[in-house]
């Protein structure tokens, strides 16, 4: 059943809306990929704050062309049946929940993402991106960096008074 009017209307105003708030845009090629296993990418990708929508190409171009920030954007390679996944928390979320999922889909192929800032990233450099760790997780490593040499301090204290005391019993039992 074709789309009216109005409801194209409404799809660009919704993808418009979704591409202006995300941090990364990434786009894939689901052929062959079945209904079933789509939502149950939508569930997971859920959890990581991630949307995920299917539109057609030509929708997706007017409201890539409708952003101020994306106007320039290489929209070449937005052919065939795509999935576009967005999320205005992290950058590389949309990319790692993809990724972990193509690991048992293997019909889902990276075709490139849209940076914020209006680049077209190509499909390799997708591909680098999903395997760097998330914000949280970078913000964990970072902490736990900076608790490292407090914890060591606290643990040497901590063992060379539990030594002084077990000294001080074995003397006092002398």
């Amino acid at each position: 059943m074709a789309l009216t009017k109005d409801k194209k209307n409404e799809v660009v105003a919704e993808v418009a809306a979704l591409l202006s708030g995300s941090k990364m845009t990434v786009v894939t090629k689901y052929q062959g990929t079945t209904v079933k296993a789509i939502q149950s990418l939508r569930r997971e990708a859920r959890a990581n704050g991630t949307v995920l929508k299917v539109a057609k190409n030509r929708l997706v171009i007017k409201a890539i062309q409708q952003s101020a920030a994306l106007k320039g954007v290489d929209t070449s390679a937005l052919e065939g049946m795509l999935l576009y996944a967005f999320n205005d928390q992290d950058e590389v979320a949309p990319a790692q929940a993809i990724a972990n999922f193509a690991k048992t889909n293997p019909t889902l192929e990276f075709v490139g993402a849209i940076s914020a800032d209006g680049k077209f990233l190509t499909a390799d450099e997708v591909k680098a991106l999903a395997t760097l760790p998330g914000k949280d997780q970078l913000i964990g490593q970072v902490v736990a960096m900076l608790l490292s040499p407090v914890n060591d301090i606290t643990n040497a204290l901590s063992g060379n008074l539990h030594a002084l005391l077990d000294g001080i019993s074995d003397k006092a039992a002398a």
